[in-house]
């Protein structure tokens, strides 16, 4: 074996740390793309519209005057729901696939 450390054939420490450092930085770039983005989602064939950003916040809420029905909240109601949970699942899947192009789709517990 050779003084200092150095075996023939092993992994260079310092080039492997750069790959680190690297990969950390466009999962950081990627992260803020993500949450800088918005995902927005229709219910009720387009009368209620919801978005939401990267960050999982309802940044905006659509719904058609037409819609609004003071003897039927309850419809309402659902429509809202179902728009904003369909904008939701559109940010997760776009976060998924973002991150899982950098990670190979190894799945990091915190990062998403």
């Amino acid at each position: 074996m050779a003084r200092g450390g150095f075996r023939p054939g092993a992994p260079n420490m310092n080039n492997m740390m750069k790959q680190v450092k690297k990969m950390q930085e466009q999962m950081e770039k990627t992260q803020q793309e993500i949450e800088e983005r918005e995902f927005s989602s229709t219910a009720g064939g387009g009368v209620v519209e919801a978005t939401v950003n990267g960050r999982k916040e309802v940044v905006n809420i659509k719904i058609d005057p037409d819609v609004v029905d003071p003897e039927d909240v309850d419809m309402l109601e659902d429509l809202i729901m179902v728009a904003i949970n369909d904008a939701m699942g559109n940010a997760n899947k776009y976060s998924e696939d973002a991150m899982g192009k950098l990670t190979g789709g190894i799945n990091i517990p915190g990062l998403m």
